[in-house]
């Protein structure tokens, strides 16, 4: 390996499945070693927090001797997950995930009773999904009470890890305004907690954490870690945010990430406020906002339709008349958190292959329903969608976005973007810079182009037709 150019830093993406760790060279953006290990997930959809911690370090240790001449580390993490810490700075019970919508009749009157979505919009940025961590703390206090009743501490994924990383106690965690703004009580319009929405769900503000400032430390690298001690921990963010991060993204340049979760975003200067509740008014992890839209079935779901027929997953074929819409665990874009999957116009002709491409086809369908929304009229709608992910790697998924997206596609050959945009964040902590122009200089969003092909009409409303005229079965309890 050649020697570094620059200080080395570390980023880390803990998601839902494992955590990944990069040690990046911040002259150059060369990754000079990495490491991964896996989280278990419960059927319930939650998860043991401290086996993220394990993670982690377990991570850090297959970096080898380099990740101990790091100078700065941050963490990004899955959005939206409730952890919950007693007094010792345990958790009182496992991590709810983002992807788990028990909550939803939590979110309903929460909805309702404070005003309706319009309101949610204008005060949070987000009419809360039953992914979002209010809900969640609504779920908990009135499903587990005593659980609610110990709790000394609440975090987001992210803010847990960096808490452990500092040695920070429960009175002591910090969190930054991009993952913060996925909870559903942090206001989006006065840049602080929401404290009529925290009392309404009795979570007392003392409870969470200081949201640091773009470009300000978190905290020293605590002792007795696999790491230099006292080095610079960065605020950390969303998983979404270090993706924007890491591909140095720009106002209006529109991104479509496939992975367990589907995800439309672009930053943006104007702070999004949709009622509709389609597009979340996320901010960033610097001082713009990241209009989102996120669908739960993605990669996973369509992978689960083609263990179903026997098919390699890449194993698609043109034509039919089918429709599948993949809502296998509830849907958050569109909003039908108790939907299950939907298949429509099978005929006698019908192939396992087309049926495939269907589930393909219903999966960026969602996506792309929501793109205008996230992207404002400033936008150029000719600029490639950047695609990212596990998925972007798929020719079938690739070619998908195409067919019904119209529009051409860049496939930047860098991976891990959001363990990337994490390294970013800490280098530009470390040396004084604006982490997306850090990324830029790295040229994460070098790829592969693929230009704009006709788009398929037929296929759209197909899958628009059978959406409205199910919306009755899908929202059946």
């Amino acid at each position: 390996m050649a020697a570094p150019e620059g200080p080395l830093v570390i980023g880390v993406d803990s998601s839902t499945q494992s955590t990944k760790v990069l040690v990046v060279d911040t002259a150059t953006g060369a990754v000079v070693a990495r490491g991964q290990a896996p989280h278990v997930v419960t059927a319930e959809h939650d998860s043991d927090p401290e086996q993220w911690w394990s993670a982690l370090v377990e991570a850090v240790e297959q970096c080898g001797p380099v990740a101990r001449q790091a100078a700065a580390i941050s963490v990004a993490g899955q959005q939206h997950g409730l952890v919950a810490l007693g007094a010792e700075g345990r958790p009182v019970r496992n991590a709810l995930l983002w992807n788990d919508t028990r909550s939803a009749p939590q979110r309903d009157r929460l909805i309702e009773e404070l005003g309706g979505p319009g309101v949610w919009a204008e005060r949070t940025g987000s009419v809360p999904a039953p992914s979002f961590t209010v809900t969640k703390w609504a779920w908990l206090r009135e499903n587990e009470p005593e659980a609610a009743a110990a709790t000394r501490a609440v975090r987001l994924p992210h803010d847990y890890l960096t808490g452990r990383l500092t040695g920070q106690g429960v009175t002591g965690g910090t969190t930054d305004r991009g993952d913060a703004s996925g909870s559903g009580w942090w206001s989006s319009d006065t840049e602080s907690y929401d404290e009529a929405i925290l009392s309404h769900v009795g979570l007392d503000p003392a409870l969470l954490p200081r949201v640091v400032a773009s470009g300000e430390a978190a905290g020293t690298v605590a002792s007795g870690l696999p790491l230099p001690e006292g080095i610079l921990v960065a605020g950390g963010t969303g998983d979404n945010m270090a993706g924007a991060l890491g591909l140095g993204l720009g106002p209006g340049r529109p991104v479509l990430s496939l992975g367990t979760s589907g995800t439309v975003y672009t930053v943006s200067e104007r702070r999004a406020t949709d009622a509709s509740g389609i597009v979340a008014g996320f901010a960033d992890a610097r001082d713009d906002w990241l209009p989102l839209a996120c669908t739960l079935n993605c990669t996973q779901a369509v992978d689960r339709f083609a263990a179903l027929l026997g098919l390699d997953r890449e194993a698609v074929e043109p034509g039919g008349s089918a429709v599948v819409l993949p809502f296998l665990d509830g849907e958050r874009t569109p909003d039908l958190p108790y939907a299950s999957g939907l298949v429509h116009g099978l005929r006698h002709g019908t192939t396992r292959g087309q049926l495939l491409q269907a589930a393909y086809d219903g999966a960026v369908f969602a996506l792309l329903r929501a793109l205008d929304l996230v992207l404002d009229d400033t936008a150029d709608t000719s600029e490639p969608i950047l695609l990212i992910g596990g998925g972007a790697r798929g020719t079938a998924w690739r070619e998908t976005v195409r067919r019904l997206s119209g529009r051409p596609v860049k496939v930047p050959v860098a991976d891990e973007l959001v363990a990337l945009g994490a390294a970013a964040q800490a280098a530009g902590l470390l040396i004084g810079r604006d982490p997306a122009a850090v990324a830029r200089d790295w040229e994460t969003t070098a790829g592969s182009s693929h230009g704009a092909v006709e788009r398929d009409d037929d296929a759209l409303a197909r899958l628009d037709a059978t959406l409205h005229d199910a919306d009755a079965l899908l929202r059946q309890r």
